[in-house]
């Protein structure tokens, strides 16, 4: 996501990209760690939701394989990011390295890439800061118009993600939450590849009731969203029928700034953030193992990113 409102409030966050808030505070405790808060879940948790408290994150405990991978391509594992530029690079997260594949050249009329979202396939989702759904090839980041209708419930800007349905299939669907303004959300919503229609499912819980978000899910069904909440961001898991949230965890010293993106790999949360022109930072929280949170890369290079997607075909476990 990334902020393409004239006003940024101080202390004001937003969701990957339509954003405002250039938060005074972001990032500035990225490279210390915390391990309160952020509890594993407890074996065999089911679909991994928590207990409903306060800090506690359910089923971020990595399963024991490296996920859903079945008649997966490597290509396909990998998180791929696309840039405010138009720019598509890969990015293998064991090795903390981007490699440009191309430049997106959607007819889209001047509007931006605003989010991502991989499929089981390793095809990029890509909407645009008008509304627009096009696909994109990773391979060369060609791109294909697609029949789905803007503004459907009035989602335009929105963030998305594919997750399985659950755990023991392979079969996916691309939930998205529309963005109403700066900070403010839609609430979760799914479309239908087949009908490019889009259904809404309700809204988060609590505190991230009306809240924008990003989104990221994986191949053992699990959906999880980065709210836009200050003056640090919060991660919390979402159920996929209804948009409850679970197990809400602020992110101390991370906020999403004016743009925004985050990705679940190996186990862990790799988030991707940035605040005025700045390249962008790449910061983990490690969920797999002690739960602290560090800065895996200060500076990604010439560029900001603005979507990050993942597909279900990505390791749910660390890399052995």
């Amino acid at each position: 996501m990334h902020d393409r409102s004239p006003a940024r409030a101080a202390c004001r966050a937003e969701d990957m990209r339509i954003g405002v808030l250039l938060a005074s505070l972001c990032l500035a405790g990225c490279g210390s760690a915390k391990t309160s808060g952020f509890e594993q879940a407890p074996p065999g948790g089911g679909n991994g939701f928590g207990d409903g408290q306060q800090g506690q994150l359910g089923g971020a405990k990595p399963a024991p394989s490296d996920g859903n991978q079945t008649g997966c391509s490597e290509a396909a594992k990998l998180v791929y990011v696309v840039s405010d530029g138009n720019e598509l690079y890969s990015f293998a997260p064991d090795k903390v390295t981007f490699s440009r594949i191309g430049t997106l050249r959607c007819p889209s009329g001047g509007a931006t890439p605003n989010s991502m979202a991989i499929d089981r396939a390793g095809t990029a989702w890509v909407n645009f800061s008008d509304g627009a759904l096009f696909k994109v090839s990773t391979a060369d980041a060609s791109c294909e118009a697609t029949t789905f209708q803007k503004g459907q419930s009035g989602f335009e800007r929105f963030g998305m993600a594919f997750a399985t349905n659950s755990a023991s299939t392979s079969d996916e669907t691309l939930f998205v939450v529309g963005i109403d303004g700066p900070g403010q959300g839609k609430g979760l919503a799914k479309i239908d590849l087949s009908t490019m229609k889009l259904t809404l499912l309700g809204d988060f819980s609590g505190n991230l009731e009306g809240t924008a978000a990003e989104l990221t899910g994986t191949g053992d069904g699990r959906l999880f969203g980065f709210f836009t909440t200050v003056p640090y961001a919060t991660l919390a898991q979402i159920d996929m029928a209804s948009g409850a949230t679970n197990g809400e965890r602020d992110l101390g010293g991370v906020s999403t700034g004016n743009a925004w993106a985050f990705s679940f790999w190996g186990g862990d949360f790799w988030f991707y953030t940035s605040t005025g022109l700045a390249p962008s930072t790449v910061t983990r929280l490690k969920a797999s193992s002690d739960n602290s949170i560090s800065t895996a890369k200060q500076n990604v290079g010439n560029f900001r990113i603005v979507g990050a997607g993942v597909s279900t075909c990505a390791p749910t476990a660390p890399p052995r």
